[in-house]
């Protein structure tokens, strides 16, 4: 990406600001700025913000991060000291976007509570609002330049879980093996581990559960859920594995969760609903007699964040589009036994989904000798 791409994205959102009447975009550390510029300064409790509006950028930034600021960014930069606090900074920003005092700002979603509190004090007549309005739809629809970073980080993510699945053995804990996945990152070159659940027995039927110290044992199923991100794109894959032969109510979910990924794949192409997709996949599991134990939504955007937008559950009525990249996660949680859930993230092409992990679906057999 070049300077001119990221100029481009920050044209693309003020005409999307003035489809919604919005005065001023201000973006704290995050991963809306690294879309809007390329560049995220240490996120801590000195106030930063990008701030964009019709007339122009500027850029807002504590005097710790003032040097590295200017060796990255191509804007008027307002510095302020810790002694002084942002508020005079925040002033001369709004003279040299303009000096009109906006009524209408969309703030980032993620922004600190006290960033926002400073931005209040700083315009106390303005209206604020969410940020995705103006950043949603842009982020949403990736180019091809960024659904082939996302490929080169899901390649990441395969050879983690396959590293994860060496690591498996009657004795190993969770954490080891949520290790070994950490360790296959790195070694492939993502320069961040978001997370590595692995969620063994019974511990699989808590859908977000932090791996512990509980000891794989025969006959488990696992449930394996891996993320990194490589050059700031993110990965997100899961897949389940068992402990020497499936017992036949794993093979059971399995198969259920398997043809819910399949029938939310299908749904997913141009032309159609984003609630199409989970309702889809639902139908599959509740018609198998398994809708309790399905507690959450199909999929989420994956992109520069691990979730973004779009949101795909059974009452997002917005279309789907060509460029959108989202998960296909269904998920069959059985407290007490096992849980398994299968996620594919797909790119959404004129003919339909495309996956972006080249690993199967199946369970994975791993020896319980």
């Amino acid at each position: 990406m070049t300077w001119m791409d990221y100029a481009a994205r920050q044209q693309a959102a003020v005409r999307v600001m003035g489809d919604q009447h919005i005065d001023l975009l201000a973006v704290a550390p995050s991963d809306d700025m690294q879309y809007l510029l390329g560049y995220v300064p240490h996120p801590d409790e000195r106030p930063c913000y990008l701030l964009l509006d019709s007339g122009g950028a500027a850029f807002v930034v504590p005097s710790l991060n003032a040097t590295e600021a200017a060796a990255r960014v191509s804007l008027p930069t307002l510095v302020y000291t810790d002694a002084e606090g942002p508020a005079k900074a925040l002033t001369a920003a709004a003279r040299a976007l303009g000096g009109k005092a906006p009524r209408r700002i969309a703030v980032s979603d993620t922004m600190r509570a006290d960033f926002v509190l400073t931005l209040q004090a700083a315009y106390p007549d303005a209206r604020l609002g969410l940020g995705s309005l103006v950043l949603g739809p842009l982020r949403m629809r990736k180019s091809a330049e960024e659904i082939a970073l996302l490929k080169r980080s899901a390649r990441h993510a395969d050879q983690a879980m396959r590293d994860a699945w060496a690591a498996c053995r009657v004795g190993a804990t969770e954490r080891e093996i949520g290790e070994a996945a950490a360790a296959s990152f790195r070694r492939s070159g993502s320069e961040e581990v978001s997370f590595t659940q692995v969620a063994s027995g019974p511990n699989g039927a808590f859908p977000h559960h932090h791996s512990g110290d509980r000891t794989l044992r025969p006959g488990d199923a696992v449930t394996l859920d891996l993320g990194g991100r490589l050059e700031q794109y993110a990965s997100d894959l899961t897949r389940t594995a068992s402990m020497g032969k499936p017992s036949a109510r794993h093979q059971e979910v399995h198969r259920v969760v398997e043809a819910a990924v399949g029938a939310g794949m299908e749904a997913a192409r141009p032309g159609g609903l984003l609630k199409d997709v989970d309702l889809a996949a639902r139908a599959v599991i509740e018609r198998a007699g398994y809708g309790q134990y399905f507690v959450h939504r199909v999929g989420h955007g994956l992109g520069l964040s691990v979730h973004e937008l779009p949101s795909v559950t059974h009452l997002n009525t917005q279309p789907i589009e060509e460029g959108m990249v989202f998960s296909v996660e269904p998920g069959i949680y059985l407290p007490g036994e096992f849980g398994v859930r299968v996620e594919e993230i797909v790119h959404i092409a004129r003919d339909g989904a495309r996956r972006v992990s080249e690993l199967p679906r199946d369970i994975h057999l791993i020896s319980a000798g």
